[in-house]
């Protein structure tokens, strides 16, 4: 039996909420490694939906979740969603939730500079961050002055650590022309959570450690995309932490053994919120046709997502940098209708034609996309859970695509009905 690391292959936004939730049923923990509340999933329910930003998915299962070290934890995020999913009949418990002891918190103080920040750039500087403290929270982290979950059960503890990371942040506002932060303040917004976060605290790793050596199925969710990894994404527009899937073992304390399969979420076609680089990027009727029909709205902001035709350079890049081992393709529904379908298979570089995305934000500005153009199909995909039920033209697009990005089809999603899924491999079963 197979543990599995679930990662968009793309800018996020693929969809990844109804895959991990169908695999979850199979799965015996699911481990949240990244990000934070900043990059939502919808789950579909029998019919209601679950929309999660910050909890695993497993939890509207009964699923033991853990929110593992590599997140950082919106304290008051977290109490809320839990109270929203508990007006919806899903009681969290401690038996089923675990925060890592480890895991750095977002404090009020991240959000207000995250905003103040983004305000104050220019248009063109701007990273599109959803202002929800993110990335300043990853930077008290690695500047060794965050304060940790394990840090709420030692109020006494707090004030040293508040001033250490206030003398930093303090600094930052008075060079912005804003009111410093009082430290009174910080402690109260801590101690006014600490007794309901509390019960849900532990030691991951270890509890990870456990379940392992007991045989037990390991689910590892990722949030956003590996194009917005810090390292091999399009920097700077891109998140404040690792998202591709090696990142999966250092965000909960296991090993890289402990992964025996990558499951890469891809959307048919390419779409992006925020700013940054969109080689394939259609700011015409295709756009809106694709934005239309695939109900291209942002889980967390609102924000409508740009949207352009599949990108297989991109994808094939994802494929290297985070070892997928198969990926779940899906939206392929919202291509019906179309009478042509392209498909970027190549970027041209001043006069020079590449197989890449190269890493220099000038470069990325560049490239021109190379497209190859496929006949679409009339007949609908909705709700196919078989080949035999695709359009022949249907098929033909996916086979290429798995050629093109050299990973094959695990899974096929043809709508956001968990069973409207067309499973060729079963991740857990690798």
């Amino acid at each position: 039996m197979a543990n599995v690391v679930v990662v968009g292959s793309q800018w996020g936004d693929e969809g990844k909420g109804k895959i991990v939730d169908w695999l979850s049923e199979q799965a015996d923990v699911i481990v949240r490694f990244q990000g934070g509340h900043n990059a939502g999933h919808t789950l579909v329910i029998d019919g209601t939906s679950y929309k999660l930003s910050l909890l695993p998915s497993g939890v509207v299962r009964g699923k033991l979740s853990v929110i593992g070290n590599g997140v950082v934890v919106d304290p008051h995020h977290l109490i809320k969603e839990i109270a929203t999913l508990k007006e919806q009949g899903v009681e969290i418990t401690p038996e089923i939730l675990r925060v890592a002891d480890n895991a750095t918190l977002i404090l009020s103080l991240h959000r207000e500079l995250d905003a103040l920040r983004e305000n104050a750039s220019s248009a063109e500087n701007r990273i599109g961050t959803t202002k929800r403290g993110i990335g300043p929270a990853y930077e008290d982290k690695v500047g060794r002055r965050a304060i940790r979950v394990m840090d709420l059960a030692n109020l006494e503890t707090l004030p040293g650590k508040i001033e250490r990371m206030l003398t930093h942040h303090n600094a930052l506002l008075r060079g912005l022309g804003e009111k410093e932060i009082s430290a009174d303040d910080i402690y109260n917004e801590l101690a006014s959570v600490a007794n309901q976060i509390l019960p849900f605290m532990d030691k991951s790793w270890y509890l990870l450690d456990q379940a392992r050596r007991e045989g037990k199925r390991l689910l590892f969710e990722g949030a956003q995309g590996a194009l917005l990894d810090n390292d091999h994404g399009t920097y700077p527009f891109v998140t404040s932490s690792n998202t591709v899937a090696g990142q999966a073992a250092t965000g909960c304390g296991l090993g890289p053994n402990s992964v025996d399969y990558v499951l890469g979420i891809t959307k048919a076609y390419t779409t992006r919120v925020g700013e940054g680089p969109f080689p394939t990027e259609q700011t015409n009727e295709i756009g809106q046709f694709l934005g239309t029909r695939g109900h291209e709205f942002g889980t967390v902001t609102g924000r409508s997502r740009r949207c352009g035709w599949f990108d297989a350079v991109i994808v094939r890049q994802t494929v290297c940098t985070s070892g997928i081992s198969g990926i779940a393709l899906t939206k392929l529904d919202v291509l019906d209708g179309l009478d042509e379908i392209k498909i970027c298979v190549g970027y041209e570089l001043d006069g020079k034609r590449i197989d890449y995305l190269p890493a220099s934000q000038g470069a990325q500005a560049r490239v021109v996309p190379i497209y190859e153009t496929l006949p679409g199909w009339k007949e609908s995909t909705k709700g196919a859970r078989s080949w035999a039920e695709l359009p022949a033209q249907a098929v033909k697009y996916v086979r290429h695509v798995e050629e093109l990005i050299g990973a094959p089809v695990a899974l096929l999603s043809t709508s956001p009905e968990r069973d409207d899924t067309i499973l060729v491999q079963n991740p857990f079963q690798d």
